[in-house]
Formats: structure tokens, C-alpha cells, sequence
């Protein structure tokens, strides 16, 4: 157990700078956006400070913490790290500060007829509110704890999406507003549903193992000490997987998400698509592996014929878009059924490989983004037909986004090339039909995001975009980095692999799973 509860420092630190943002009177809105960047990167450093202490080889979760917290319950406040959770811990705090940074002008004062004040401290401390509640989902190792985390981080997110919507939308200030409420009602709604039959599973759980804590159950389920009737285990499964296949989100539980990235900012919609849904999916390598892994050895055809509905559909709606956000949105949905896929090929390349796309996602994703978040901002339209030549008038803005869109459609040098890669190779050793189905998700992310440069970027130059200009400097300081790291992770992602591999030896370890033999004869 740490001496020093660097794990709740890491989530407390935001959660107090979302108070004290808020707390800044409404006239200095400059100095709430400062504090809001400042508090954002010491948590950077405080998570940076927790990937150095953490040991790939050592103890499944480290840095633990654990105090009583309602005894008549059996609940504790307990947290750990095992290298699953600290890689999507460090994603977090390393995303948001380019979230505040990008949004720095996104809840400043609207003239409007429906609106003339938007509470910029509010804005950033919600903000501040996400990071701290995803930082402690990831490092959570009650199960009751993480639920409650996992429910009341859509409080924040609701806001967010509701209260500050894209500006660049058509139509009347009464019509953006209805749309925003629309999405964010249903971003709600269908998150509580998830959320309620969870609540439901984890009560049944603490019936049948007597405790809250994943390591006790797990461990009481290992030496054969806490038996689960079949029956009883699936269900308790199906619950847990339907709340996080909903955040993931997993087809068909899909439909909230376009509404949500379309009406949001574009921070808000990297906040979203980027750290939020990265919950689901790491959940079920944490909660639904481990608590259930006879139930999701059981459940794994049909959420492998699930993941690749995803892939294929996301993909195909994405290339019929024109809606730029709305496009990327569907990307996204593609993308995680990639990641769903490799958690559930159950090889240690498939989820090494979708714990990494993980990472690679929550990059690639936000610099596409931001980009296109940027480019909307200037000429005040979504839609992709308002768009053309901008690389003649902007080369830089365009120059990121086509190197956002290249990794978005994992072309090899690039991060998200490696992750899909191995997930690709995993699916393919145990479910060969899968991985080649599958591949046609990469076929057609190549078709929606060239076709997305192609109309937005190149050809004759639209009267609307000559005179827009190219990325300014706090832009550029947004969007450099994540191109660097694209890069970086692209040609050596050994970093983040010596830290995940140890976790996925674990889960395998969970679902007494090993990597099918290759049908090959050796050499004489």
C-alpha cells in the first residue's frame, strides 16, 4: 500500500479545481481559464509522476489504497492500478489540458437572441469535474465505488453537451438549443438505463461473493472458494456488459452518440468519444473478464458478431455523412467495435492491441477533432459542402488534418496502425472469418476519410473559405503535440506495451485462455 495516497491526489487535485474554478467571480472569466489549464496540467504531472512509479513487472495493482467508507455495506474506498488502468490514466490527463486549451473561447459571452451569457467557469470546471471522476474510475477497485463513479460522470457530461453547444450550427438559436437538449436528454437517458440494470447486477453480485471488492472476489473465485451458479453468473454478466457495452458504445446501443459529438463543441465531443466511453471498454477488461469469465467466454460469439455490426456499419455511415462531426462520430463507433473485438478475441494480441487502441484512439481522435473543430469555427458550418480548397488558403490547418485523418484510417507509421494491427492478428488466430471481415472496416475508413479531405480541402477555393486563416498559435500548441505523439507511438510503441502486456497476461490468466498454437509444422 502507498505511503502517500498518490491515486486520490490524482483525482482530487481536478475535482478541487473544478470548485475552486467555479468560484471565481463571474467578471475574471481570463483567470478562470488559467486556473482551469493550471490545475489540468499538475494532474498531468501527478499521473506522469504514477506511470513512472508503476512496475510493469511487479504487483497485478499497485499504489493500492484501501480505508473503510460505509461499513454496514460492506464498501470501501479501494484503488489500485494494474497497467490497463494507468496507460487510460495518463490518456486523461494528458488529453484535457489540449480539451481546455482547444475550448478557450467555446463558453465566452454569446450575443444572441436566446442567449446572451454562457457561465465560462462553469464550462471548465465541469471539465475539470470529467477528468476527475473518469481518473478515479480508472483506479477503482470496489466495485460499488466505480459504479458510482460510472453513473455520476454523466451528470457533468449532460451539461456539457446541453448547456454549451456547437455554435456553428444551422438554423434558428430556438432550433440549436432543441437539438442540444435532444442529445443531451439522450445521452442521459440511455446512459441511466445501462446504469440502473448495472445497479441491479452489482447488488446481485455482493448477494452471491459478500463483498464489494474486485480483488477479494476474484480471488475467492480463483482458489474455487466462491462458486456461481451458471445461470446466476450470466446474468450477473449481461448486466454489467449491457452499461458498459451502452458508454462503449457497441452496436445497437450505439444511437446516442452522433446526436451527442454533433451538438457538443468540439473539446466536449473529444471529452466524450476520447476519455468518457474509454470507461466501457476498459471496464470489460477489468470488471466483466475477471468477476465473470466462464459468462464471457459463454457470451463471446455473439459480441464478437456484435463488434463486427459495429465496424462495418459505423464505417458505412460514416462514408454516407456530410456532417463533418457527425462523420467522425461514426468513425469512432467503427473503431470501437476494433477495440470490442480484441477484448473478446481472448489472445493476448487481440487485447494488447485493443488496450493500446485504446490509447491511440483517445490521440487520433482528438487531433482529427480538434482540427475539424478549428476549421469549423472559422467558417461557421458543419456540413462538408461549405468546405473546398482550404489547403490553399490554410495549409497548415489542412497539413494536421490530413495527418489526423491518416491515423484515423491507421495508416502504418502511425499510432492507431500497430494497435489495429494486433487486434487483427489476434481475431484472426482464433476466429479467421472474423479478422477477415473485419478488415473491410479498414477498406472503408480509408473511403470515408480521403473522401473527407478530398471535399473539404483540395479543388477550387469556395469564395466563403479565401480569406480563412491558418492555425494560430494556441492551436498549433493543441494540435503539435498529439501529431508528435501519433509519430512516436507509430514507429516505437514498446513504452506503453511493456506496460500493458503484464495486465493482459493477468486477464488471460482470469479466463484460463491461451493463445491458439499456429497450424504450422516447424522447420526441420
Amino acid at each position: 500500500m502507498s505511503s502517500f495516497p498518490i491515486l486520490t491526489a490524482t483525482a482530487a487535485l481536478p475535482a478541487l479545481g473544478a470548485i475552486a474554478t467555479a468560484a471565481v467571480p463571474a467578471a475574471r472569466r481570463t483567470a478562470a481559464k488559467w486556473l482551469a489549464l493550471l490545475v489540468s496540467l499538475a494532474t498531468l504531472v501527478l499521473a506522469a509522476i504514477v506511470l513512472v512509479r508503476f512496475e510493469p513487472g511487479g504487483d497485478r495493482y499497485q499504489l493500492t489504497e484501501s480505508h473503510a467508507w460505509i461499513k454496514d455495506f460492506g464498501v470501501r474506498y479501494e484503488l489500485g492500478v494494474d497497467g490497463i488502468g494507468v496507460s487510460l490514466l495518463a490518456l486523461t490527463a494528458l488529453l484535457v489540458p489540449f480539451v481546455i486549451l482547444a475550448g478557450w473561447h467555446d463558453a465566452d459571452p454569446l450575443e444572441t437572441k436566446s442567449s446572451r451569457w454562457r457561465p465560462t467557469q462553469g464550462f471548465f470546471a465541469l471539465i475539470l469535474m470529467v477528468e476527475a471522476m473518469v481518473i478515479l474510475s480508472f483506479e477503482a477497485t470496489d466495485v460499488f465505488l466505480f459504479y458510482i463513479l460510472f453513473e455520476a460522470m454523466l451528470i457533468p457530461m449532460y451539461f456539457l453537451i446541453g448547456g454549451f453547444g456547437d455554435r456553428a450550427h444551422a438554423g434558428s438559436d430556438e432550433n440549436a438549443a432543441a437539438q442540444r437538449s435532444y442529445a443531451a436528454v439522450k445521452f442521459l437517458l440511455y446512459n441511466l438505463v445501462g446504469g440502473l440494470i448495472m445497479l441491479a447486477a452489482v447488488i446481485g453480485l455482493y448477494v452471491v461473493a459478500g463483498s464489494f471488492s474486485l480483488t477479494e472476489i476474484a480471488e475467492a473465485r480463483a482458489s474455487g472458494s466462491l462458486e456461481m451458479a451458471t445461470t446466476t453468473e450470466r446474468l450477473l454478466f449481461l448486466g454489467f456488459f449491457f452499461a458498459f457495452a451502452i458508454k462503449a458504445p457497441l452496436w445497437p446501443l450505439h444511437t446516442w452518440l452522433p446526436n451527442a459529438m454533433g451538438e457538443a463543441t468540439a473539446p466536449v465531443a473529444v471529452l466524450i468519444t476520447a476519455v468518457v466511453d474509454k470507461v466501457g471498454t476498459f471496464a470489460m477488461l477489468r470488471f466483466c473478464l475477471q468477476l465473470f469469465p466462464e459468462a464471457s467466454k459463454w457470451a463471446t460469439p455473439v459480441i464478437v458478431v456484435l463488434a463486427l455490426i459495429s465496424i462495418v456499419y459505423g464505417a458505412l455511415l460514416a462514408v454516407g455523412q456530410r456532417d463533418i462531426k457527425r462523420l467522425v462520430a461514426y468513425a469512432s463507433i467503427s473503431h470501437f467495435g476494433f477495440i470490442i473485438l480484441g477484448i473478446f478475441a481472448m489472445t493476448s494480441q487481440g487485447q494488447s492491441g485493443a488496450t493500446l487502441y485504446m490509447v491511440n484512439h483517445g490521440i487520433s481522435t482528438a487531433a482529427l477533432m480538434l482540427v475539424a473543430g478549428f476549421l469549423i469555427s472559422r467558417r461557421g458550418s458543419r456540413l462538408i459542402a461549405d468546405y473546398g480548397g482550404v489547403q490553399k488558403v490554410a495549409p497548415v490547418l489542412a497539413g494536421t488534418f490530413l495527418i489526423g485523418g491518416l491515423a484515423t484510417l491507421s495508416l502504418p507509421g502511425l499510432a492507431p496502425f500497430v494497435s489495429e494491427f494486433l487486434v487483427l492478428v489476434g481475431t484472426f488466430t482464433r476466429y479467421p472469418v472474423a479478422g477477415i471481415i473485419a478488415t473491410f472496416g479498414i477498406v472503408l475508413a480509408a473511403l470515408y476519410t480521403l473522401v473527407l479531405y478530398q471535399r473539404t480541402m483540395t479543388g477550387p477555393v469556395k469564395a466563403e473559405v479565401s480569406k480563412m486563416p491558418d492555425l494560430r498559435t494556441r492551436e498549433l500548441v493543441v494540435v503539435a503535440p498529439l501529431i508528435a505523439l501519433l509519430l512516436f507511438l507509430g514507429v516505437y510503441p514498446k513504452p506503453l506495451t511493456e506496460i500493458i502486456n503484464p495486465a493482459v497476461e493477468h486477464t488471460m490468466s482470469d479466463v484460463q485462455k491461451k493463445d491458439p498454437q499456429p497450424e504450422v509444422e516447424a522447420a526441420k
